[in-house]
């Protein structure tokens, strides 16, 4: 099964945030085929999900607060190893995460900036889209609320 932690910024060690980061640049850059600045000082405002399976980090998002990016909470870098994709720990990183803002931002609104063929996936989480689709970093994109 999978573990899950949060931690600040500064609670991260180094080789926590070196994982995360090598985790996120190997999907959003590498198999993405990506070139976008993945470091952009959200991250020391930002909480950090880790999903330890097998003592591998394969699972992570950030939880920025409010004002951060948006004008409410947001869950963003959603990320999943692809040695792990079909064993269900994308539901259950996204349930956690939603779980975690709620509680430690003390909110019920959460917005993402989603990759539109991910639209089902979150949609499936209560995720209702708003707006039209636009480019980011030259994918498709939506923005969806969670209330």
């Amino acid at each position: 099964m999978i573990t899950f932690l949060t931690k600040t910024f500064q609670e991260l060690t180094n080789k926590e945030l070196y994982q995360l980061l090598q985790l996120r640049s190997d999907v959003f850059v590498v198999e993405q085929n990506c070139v976008f600045l993945d470091m952009d000082d959200k991250d020391e405002a930002s909480y950090h999900v880790l999903g330890f399976y097998n003592n591998q980090l394969v699972a992570y998002t950030r939880l920025v607060p409010k004002d951060a990016i948006y004008d409410i909470a947001s869950i963003g870098r959603v990320v999943t190893h692809s040695s792990v994709r079909k064993l269900g720990f994308g539901k259950l990183l996204m349930e956690y995460s939603i779980s975690e803002v709620r509680q430690k931002m003390n909110t019920q609104e959460i917005l993402i900036g989603a990759q539109l063929y991910l639209h089902k996936f979150y949609s499936s989480l209560g995720f209702i889209q708003e707006g039209e689709m636009y480019l980011e970093d030259n994918i498709e994109h939506i923005k969806m609320r969670l209330s």
